[in-house]
């Protein structure tokens, strides 16, 4: 679909013989299935010594972003580093890196969770920081995302339901300031609600989309047969890739791959449920809802159901960054569905906490029969 998408486009600008945009999806997804494999092999026990690591050097390649000659604007925002064809997205490195940090904090110290304070610092302070850092490139899709994955893993951890209700209008309420204070984010709310009436501006994206998947009907127009991506539907490669593929596979396609995201979330839900330590549980549960978080807000931003947010599909749109991490993140959920996790070092902040959380799963009653379970019970 990559080169469905981008092909016809690229061959009358004159800009690529057509495969351009494929080749580098091939290229960065080639890499990707390495890094998947090493961290199907190891991936946990890499993230649990590294994510501190990891946070810090996100952290810093958001803020170098923002400086000159070394961030990348393409349209008007600076969201990447690099020069040519290798540039990379820090916010994406910035929401996996979260995902491992939020799971060993609320692991480690599950006690945080019944209070509001506890949940606040630090996490919603990291957290929120790497969202404002990210909004303001701007990008606030990939800010809602880590909201939306970060929620999900507070309900993972047993947070509850009052503090998670306080905290959610809290966060909305800055949300939809943020939206106001800039023209152009008022304009995609206002289109958002009628884009027939902003076709020619505001609208204009989300209309030429619904045009697209009106086009398909039930079968599509067949692959590659797409009139709305030459040059009618702007990102047709990235962001609007859903239009392109119910345009050409019709419904059936739309629904297929809608299907295949399912498959994910049993499939991440599942091995979340059968890990044997907390901080496994949360990191599959965590991965699971940053990528079904994106792939449903892009789903919507397509089908006219939420404003324009610029986040792109995951596994599918064209982004380089995206599909090598989203890789390397499949290889930790299946070190965690293989049960190669089970003999992770204990979290030393809270291995008090963590033992209580363990005695309300019953995880410890085969740790007191025999000295082999103690021994497991030790290395958590």
């Amino acid at each position: 679909m990559v080169y469905s998408a981008s092909s016809a486009r690229t061959l009358l600008e004159g800009t690529g013989d057509g495969s351009t945009y494929l080749v580098k999806y091939l290229m960065y997804g080639a890499f990707g299935l390495v890094l998947m494999q090493v961290m199907a092999r190891r991936g946990l026990e890499l993230a649990q010594r590294f994510a501190p690591i990891m946070l810090v050097v996100s952290f810093g390649l958001l803020v170098a972003v923002k400086l000159p000659g070394l961030g990348v604007e393409v349209n008007g925002a600076r969201r990447w580093i690099g020069a040519g064809p290798l540039q990379f997205q820090p916010s994406e490195i910035m929401k996996l890196s979260l995902v491992l940090y939020a799971a060993g904090l609320l692991a480690g110290k599950p006690k945080r969770l019944q209070t509001l304070k506890g949940v606040v610092s630090p996490l919603l302070l990291v957290a929120g920081a790497a969202a404002l850092l990210i909004a303001s490139q701007p990008d606030l899709g990939t800010a809602l995302v880590i909201g939306f994955t970060m929620s999900a893993m507070l309900v993972a951890a047993g947070m509850p339901m009052r503090h998670l209700a306080t905290l959610g209008a809290g966060v909305a309420g800055l949300i939809l300031l943020f939206a106001l204070l800039e023209p152009y984010r008022r304009a995609r709310l206002t289109s958002f609600i009628d884009p027939w009436a902003h076709a020619s501006d505001a609208g204009f994206q989300a209309v030429q989309g619904q045009i697209a998947l009106g086009s398909g009907g039930l079968f599509g127009l067949g692959p590659g047969q797409s009139v709305q991506k030459i040059f009618y539907l702007p990102e047709a490669h990235t962001d609007f890739i859903l239009a392109v593929i119910g345009e050409e596979l019709g419904v059936v396609g739309v629904t297929v791959l809608m299907f295949l995201y399912g498959m994910i979330a049993y499939g991440g839900l599942r091995a979340a449920k059968a890990a044997k330590t907390a901080y496994a549980q949360l990191v599959a549960a965590g991965i699971t809802s940053l990528i079904l978080s994106q792939a449903l807000l892009n789903t919507f931003t397509v089908l006219g159901l939420a404003p324009l947010t610029g986040v792109p599909l995951p596994f599918v749109s064209a982004g380089s960054t995206s599909i090598t991490v989203l890789l390397a993140s499949m290889g930790l959920l299946l070190n965690i569905a293989s049960g190669r996790h089970t003999h992770l070092r204990a979290v030393p902040s809270g291995s008090r906490d963590e033992d209580s959380d363990r005695h309300r799963r019953g995880g410890h009653r085969g740790a007191r029969g025999t000295g082999t379970g103690g021994r497991r019970r030790a290395t958590g």
